[in-house]
């Protein structure tokens, strides 16, 4: 199986660490900034970190851009570069081109171009505050169009009771992924697992009936 290479561009607090997890799972990650330091830093994860001080259709072929198979555009924060630097790589063949955008305006347009959109400090945004007003809640992960992944410690209602009779898929229209129970997860989930202590369970569905069923068993 053919190995995935990736392209970082834009080496900041978002592109940075994105970059360095990549390299460090043993892909092949091109890392471009403007800034020399940043690259250099990158240059301790992988030797495909370059400085162009311009994005131009040019400079992205002669770093060998085209042939990843997925580019992440990390400059949300200057919209004209980012949006332009998106199509140029969407012109350039890449077939998952990933953008960050800093507005729902920025990824509209972005997402028009043909780009998966992504909303960092949005979603973190979002996760802290789900955290705050749901105090059992262990991390949430929002897929857009309103669905949502949530991962909860199990209430005292919840204890005792087995995945059938919480009734999640029935009354909640909701499907368990996961169980943890301490460093052990389970994803193939028995219908009659007994919840106890300790145990966090891990749900997929429409935000609002994840709420229903969080709310009911708060």
């Amino acid at each position: 199986m053919k190995k995935k290479t990736y392209a970082v561009i834009g080496l900041g607090r978002f592109g940075m660490p994105l970059a360095t997890k990549l390299a460090e799972s043993g892909a092949d990650v091109i890392g471009v900034d403007m800034d020399e330091e940043r690259v250099r830093a990158f240059r301790e994860y992988s030797e495909y970190a370059f400085v162009a001080n311009k994005l131009t259709k040019e400079v992205l072929e002669d770093i060998g851009v085209q042939d990843c198979d997925v580019a992440v555009i990390c400059i949300g924060s200057r919209v004209e570069t980012s949006i332009l630097v998106t199509l140029t790589t969407l012109n350039l063949g890449v077939p998952h081109v990933i953008s960050k955008a800093s507005s729902a305006e920025q990824g509209e347009v972005l997402s028009r171009l043909g780009a998966i959109v992504v909303y960092p400090e949005r979603d973190m945004a979002l996760r802290t505050a789900k955290k705050i007003l749901r105090e059992n809640l262990v991390d949430y992960l929002s897929l857009g169009r309103d669905i949502e992944i949530i991962e909860i410690e199990i209430t005292d209602k919840m204890r005792g009771h087995t995945i059938v009779d919480l009734k999640l898929r029935q009354k909640y229209g909701l499907n368990v992924i996961a169980i943890r129970h301490g460093d052990d997860i389970d994803i193939e989930v028995k219908p009659d697992y007994l919840l106890q202590d300790g145990d966090t369970i891990a749900v997929i569905g429409k935000e609002e009936n994840v709420s229903r069923f969080v709310d009911n068993y708060s």
